[in-house]
């Protein structure tokens, strides 16, 4: 590490990030005065994002120094979407329709042909930021970043392992990543404070977004108590013995593929994304969740399992957060510049749909969330909706990782021609 932060020990990082949850939640409670007009306009969950964001660009934090990430999203994730998911109605989740899917596929689309018109694009002004030769061509280490934009960490893993690109130059590739796809984020959680104006203007219709919340908040209202200690001990039992179970089977199954199959072994391989333990790991948990939902473990929603689920998702927030340096965004202002453009044409190609089909800014945000983002972030801006919504961000997040190397290739192999590779 270069300029190690000023604070190394995640007990104090995960202090800080706690004292920046609890600023932002008690400042937006505030009814008078300077708070209720700032967060008019921004969104208090785009705060929990920004100001551990601000920590890490100063210098007084670091993600490469801290595990909270890690913990985080192997952990607490899990552990929310096992909460968030007790209480859903499924039938309600199905009845969502077709649009959730037409929208997680044009952001996959969006990210396949954004990539080689963002080659032509830039090689009009500055042909020199999308060239270079063999293994240093720029067009191969871009082919990592549709891996990551589609799928995840794995599938981006396999894209390097196919393209060869130079692993000298990968460090910048990995910053553009970080950098766009966390502006990217930071703009759909500003969209989130202003969703009604937004479906407004898409004609859209929400009756089954809101049939599904009001279905929750009636199953809540029904079964809300005071809750007891043994309450909270019960809801964590829930959630953390599935967390348990969840890495048990995602340890054993990714390990049983990898070795047993060698179109998983294969890094290089369209099916490697199944050797990864993390996209079983929330596969599970949402799997979990929901037969769980099928129990009387449901009736636990009413001591507070799904407020405790939220916490999860916000702490996650703020350790996302932590991934953002503002100051990187001028390293390397060319590849920026791609990333940028890039993602430019995925969210302009998702605004044409959602116009055309008449889909919320719901379907919009969390069906390019699920591309961008991967299983670690699109629960969480799903249950900015309404936590109740989460488990539709997983479970699409989910279909990224499954299809995420195909259209990696196929996004790739359109760069190079872009490229005159």
């Amino acid at each position: 590490m270069e300029n190690p932060p000023l604070i190394t020990n995640d007990a104090i990082v995960f202090g800080l990030l706690m004292l920046s949850l609890g600023f932002v939640f008690y400042t937006e409670s505030r009814k008078t005065g300077f708070w209720p007009v700032f967060y008019k306009y921004i969104p208090g969950l785009l705060m929990c994002y920004l100001i551990p964001a601000i920590f890490n660009s100063i210098g007084l934090i670091s993600d490469d120094a801290s595990q909270t990430y890690f913990v985080a999203s192997r952990y607490l994730l899990p552990a929310s979407l096992v909460l968030l998911t007790i209480s859903i109605d499924l039938k309600a989740i199905f009845n969502l329709g077709w649009k959730a899917l037409v929208m997680f596929f044009t952001g996959t689309a969006g990210i396949i042909i954004g990539g080689p018109l963002a080659i032509l694009l830039i090689s009009t002004f500055s042909p020199e930021t999308v060239g270079g030769i063999g293994f240093d061509a720029v067009w191969r280490g871009l082919a990592t970043l549709a891996g990551s934009w589609i799928g995840g960490g794995a599938n981006q893993a396999a894209m390097l392992e196919i393209y060869e690109y130079n692993q000298e130059l990968y460090g910048g590739m990995v910053l553009v990543d970080i950098v766009v796809a966390n502006i990217w984020m930071a703009i759909l959680l500003l969209g989130i404070g202003k969703s009604k104006r937004i479906d407004t203007w898409l004609k859209a219709d929400n009756s089954a977004i809101d049939d599904l919340k009001h279905k929750v908040q009636a199953f809540t209202d029904k079964v809300t108590r005071n809750p007891s200690l043994t309450d909270y001990m019960m809801i964590l039992m829930f959630a953390f013995v599935a967390v348990g179970i969840s890495h048990f089977g995602a340890d054993k199954i990714s390990v049983y593929l990898t070795e047993n199959f060698e179109a998983v072994s294969n890094t290089k391989s369209a099916f490697s994304s199944f050797g990864s333990s993390f996209f079983w790991l929330i596969s599970i948990a949402t799997l979990i969740g929901i037969l769980l939902s099928f129990t009387k473990a449901k009736n636990y929603e009413g001591a507070g399992a799904s407020k405790i689920g939220s916490v999860f998702i916000y702490i996650l927030v703020a350790t996302i957060g932590m991934k953002m340096d503002i100051g990187k965004i001028f390293e390397n202002p060319g590849l920026i510049m791609i990333g940028l453009v890039w993602m430019a044409i995925h969210a302009t190609l998702l605004i044409i749909v959602a116009k055309l089909i008449k889909a919320p800014y719901f379907f919009l945000a969390v069906g390019s969330q699920a591309n961008v983002g991967g299983a670690a972030s699109a629960p969480v801006v799903a249950a900015a909706f309404h936590p109740s919504l989460a488990t539709v961000g997983a479970l699409l997040a989910v279909f990224g990782y499954v299809v995420g190397t195909y259209g990696a290739i196929i996004c790739a192999e359109l760069m190079k021609i872009a490229s005159g590779g």
